[in-house]
């Protein structure tokens, strides 16, 4: 991930953002993974000190991420509950937990279970993952089934090198073309494809029930940038969200932006602000009509 060459630096607040009154605001959630290269530990730091209503716990290298112990521990101390988890299914996580894509899977739905999280964020198999493919769709059942866990499949986007576009993943880069009972929306992945990020929505209807909001400026890679500089609708996203019930039903939104070129905490803490300060801003009513997407149920 990455926020951008040109992306200026922005003073820290000083305050601790406040939360939200309105019910109606779905949960916005802070991904560990937009505190790279810090670790889980900042994460929940920060996420306590912005006022964010919770963390997406990013199963990743950092051992913390791996230990719910340790995570409980960080949820004690800092108040900050975990919302969300995200499956260790990125190349480089492919040994955490052993490399049974199938036995990640169950052990991220144990977790999320343990913690009281309700959501474990999954990307489809990669085309490698021939025989995980052909059960991925039975585990994801599976987890709500026996668990009252719900993994959304994420969007995710083509690959380019060298000015060739190849498609990694056994399903497909849009979970729609295959159908599932629930879906996270990634804007920068939508940017990085190429895809209409408001008909993707569409598509998804009623089983949206996880936003990742970021931003991509529409180059074929993943950027997270923070919501509002690059070249995706996130406010209007949001907005439609605002409006459909998404918060009823029970829908979360996690900011997944990258702060990898932050050089010091107060920088990295003026985007993360900046990010929480957009959600809050455009999750709110709007007291129009969501519109009705052709086909919608």
């Amino acid at each position: 991930m990455s926020d951008g060459e040109a992306t200026p630096r922005i003073v820290a607040p000083s305050f601790r953002l406040p939360a939200p009154a309105d019910s109606s605001i779905p949960p916005v959630l802070l991904s560990t993974a937009s505190v790279y290269p810090e670790g889980v530990a900042a994460a929940f730091e920060i996420a306590a000190d912005l006022h964010y209503d919770g963390v997406e716990l990013m199963i990743w290298t950092d051992p913390v991420s791996q230990d719910p112990r340790a995570v409980e521990r960080l949820v004690q101390r800092h108040g900050v509950p975990v919302t969300a988890v995200h499956a260790p299914c990125l190349a480089v996580t492919q040994r955490v937990w052993g490399a049974d894509p199938v036995h990640r899977l169950r052990r991220t739905v144990e977790v999320a279970a343990r913690l009281g999280a309700r959501t474990v964020v999954v990307h489809p198999p990669f085309r490698w993952q021939r025989r995980y493919a052909g059960v991925f769709a039975d585990e994801v059942a599976r987890a709500k089934e026996f668990r009252g866990v719900t993994l959304p499949v994420e969007n995710m986007f083509p690959v380019t090198r060298g000015g060739i576009s190849t498609v990694p993943y056994a399903l497909g880069h849009d979970p729609t073309d295959i159908g599932f009972g629930a879906y996270t929306l990634d804007l920068s992945h939508t940017a990085a494809a190429g895809v209409d990020a408001l008909a993707l929505l569409d598509r998804m209807g009623d089983d949206l029930t996880h936003l990742h909001l970021t931003d991509g400026s529409g180059a074929p890679k993943d950027e997270h940038l923070v919501p509002g500089r690059g070249a995706q609708p996130c406010a209007e996203v949001c907005q439609r969200l605002a409006d459909n019930g998404f918060a009823d039903r029970g829908g979360t939104v996690a900011l997944e932006v990258s702060t990898r070129r932050c050089r010091t905490r107060q920088d990295r803490v003026g985007l993360l602000a900046e990010s929480l300060l957009f959600a809050r801003l455009h999750l709110a009513q709007t007291g129009r009509p969501a519109p009705v997407a052709a086909g919608s149920r």
